[in-house]
């Protein structure tokens, strides 16, 4: 690698972490003058000077030395310098590199979808949530779960949810050379990284290169093209005709308002927000009535009353099974190392809890030597 280009990585890892020259130079031992010049190419930098840097900026030594994928640079490049979220730029760039590594190593060819024409109204995105939902070989109507499992089986897309913080953004999606990939911020109610990761899906199947959705709520208009993505996202998880249905069902039963928000949102996985302004869009609820969902909140005493069962979907750390699969696949083949195996895992697993490797018959030896 050339010194501007090496320079080049450094000034982008101290951007996207947030320092200035003078910081990052006092961390690392290095006058401000040295640093600003191995940025700019002018000086060499050693090996232990460059694992200081990366350790103060929290990347990985050979990230310095990859060029980063063409999606993440695109995006990077529309922003000011620090602009751009570096935990989710970051984490979303190991998760690109991850997945195109292990899909090329076990030989994984993915379904080829196309790409869903882009909804150009509201009426549109509820017929583009009803093809998704054909795409992922989920029925029409009715709940949908195990998303993350299913995105990555049918249609290619390898979400994972990690712990980011309240102030991250809510999730962040990015198409690959085959397939795509989200990351859903761990930190939110189950509810809402539901509706962030089938707000994603609407950005891959719609074939938008990088996004990054800080809230996923806030809308860009009446009919802006986020407004119509989160349009797609509640009907994918909450579809019309099925709602109509287990609404009168529950009125019928003589439950009053709170219990039937509870048994809505229950039944169908979905923050109060989105089941109030799913309701009121569909027409099924007055203005009034979805303040009062909004503000409804299901306690333990709800779960024993109305026997619900909680679940936790996109709890992090949380990776797609096929994605694990082909990494333990590997592994077994001594194909990569226990610690390649825990990296690509997002050290999401312990060396003692890989599966045990076969030992290999004594006359294995000649396929290695002959």
């Amino acid at each position: 690698m050339e010194r501007n280009e090496l320079g080049e990585r450094v000034a982008l890892a101290r951007q996207r972490a947030g320092k200035t020259q003078a910081e990052l130079a006092a961390e690392v031992a290095l006058d401000r003058s040295s640093l600003a010049k191995v940025e700019n190419g002018t000086r060499r930098v050693s090996a232990l000077e460059l694992a200081r840097i990366a350790e103060a900026v929290h990347e990985r030594i050979e990230w310095f030395f990859r060029p980063a994928p063409p999606a993440v640079i695109s995006h990077r490049n529309q922003q000011e310098p620090g602009a751009a979220s570096p935990a989710i730029d970051r984490l979303i760039e190991r998760a690109a590199r991850h997945v195109e590594f292990v899909n090329k190593r076990a030989g994984q060819a993915l379904r080829d979808i196309g790409t869903l024409p882009r909804p150009g109204s509201l009426a549109e995105a509820e017929t583009s949530a009803a093809k998704a939902r054909t795409l992922l070989g989920v029925e029409a109507d009715g709940p949908v779960s195990a998303l993350v499992d299913r995105m990555a089986a049918e249609v290619g897309l390898f979400a994972f949810s990690f712990d980011l913080g309240a102030d991250a953004a809510d999730a962040a999606s990015m198409l690959l050379r085959e397939g795509g990939i989200a990351i859903v911020n761990g930190a939110r109610q189950v509810g809402r990284r539901r509706l962030a990761l089938a707000h994603e899906l609407g950005h891959y199947l719609f074939a938008d290169e990088y996004t990054v959705d800080w809230r996923v709520a806030e809308q860009d208009g009446v009919e802006g093209w986020e407004a119509r993505l989160d349009r797609f996202a509640r009907a994918f998880l909450v579809p019309a005709a099925t709602l109509r249905k287990d609404l009168d069902r529950l009125t019928n039963d003589d439950a009053d308002l709170r219990t039937i928000a509870v048994m809505l949102g229950s039944l169908y996985q979905v923050d109060m927000a989105t089941l109030a302004r799913r309701l009121t869009e569909v027409g099924l609820l007055s203005s009034s009535d979805a303040d009062f969902v909004r503000s409804v909140r299901t306690g333990k005493a709800d779960i024993i009353d109305l026997n619900l069962v909680p679940k936790n979907e996109l709890e992090p750390p949380c990776l797609p099974k096929p994605y694990t699969k082909s990494v333990l696949a590997l592994y077994r083949k001594s194909d990569i190392s226990a610690a390649r195996a825990i990296d690509l895992l997002f050290d999401t697993w312990t060396e003692e809890e890989l599966p045990p490797i076969p030992q290999l018959p004594e006359n294995a030896i000649w396929e290695f030597v002959s």
